[in-house]
């Protein structure tokens, strides 16, 4: 295991077809703090696999923009809306397929884990943890939109769980 000095970056991303959130963040020590971090967005009328390739591309592109040392990603969960859930899961492969490209291990983690990671309460609501990443990351107003912070988060939540070199 490497000591707790040892600098990372973290690429975090909350995968959607529509919108992909993504933060890059940099682990120094115990210290975090926010490189960059924004959302790709893709419209509904161009075709899907388009826009697939599009998240694909993007990603790749902040690989080697950031080279992070990980992918933190969040977990798909079972939503009520089975086509919704199928696209997400699309989006999220192009992801995956993005980081094998890039030679970019891939950590995952559900919302409930981000959730609890980030506010200590597993059922916290998006307000709540916005707040935590806001304050930690030492922003200056909430990211915007959304799933930009929910990216920072799941950054967040692999630099809180993960010890450096598992």
């Amino acid at each position: 295991m490497m000591c707790a000095t040892t600098r990372m970056i973290v690429l975090g991303i909350d995968p959607g077809i529509a919108r992909c959130g993504w933060g890059v963040i940099n682990k120094n020590g115990v210290k975090l703090t926010t490189l960059d971090f924004g959302c790709i967005q893709t419209s509904k009328t161009v075709q899907e696999e388009k826009r697939l390739f599009t998240i694909y591309s993007e990603i790749l592109s902040l690989c080697k923009k950031y080279n992070p040392s990980v992918i933190a990603v969040e977990k798909l969960f079972f939503a009520a809306n089975a086509k919704t859930a199928l696209t997400v899961g699309q989006a999220r492969g192009a992801i995956l397929v993005a980081a094998g490209s890039a030679h970019v291990p891939i950590s995952s983690f559900t919302p409930l884990e981000v959730k609890l990671a980030i506010t200590g309460y597993g059922k916290a609501d998006k307000i709540q943890v916005q707040s935590m990443v806001t304050k930690t990351l030492g922003l200056l107003q909430v990211p915007e939109p959304d799933d930009t912070a929910d990216a920072l988060a799941v950054a967040m939540t692999y630099c809180f769980v993960k010890k450096w070199g598992e």
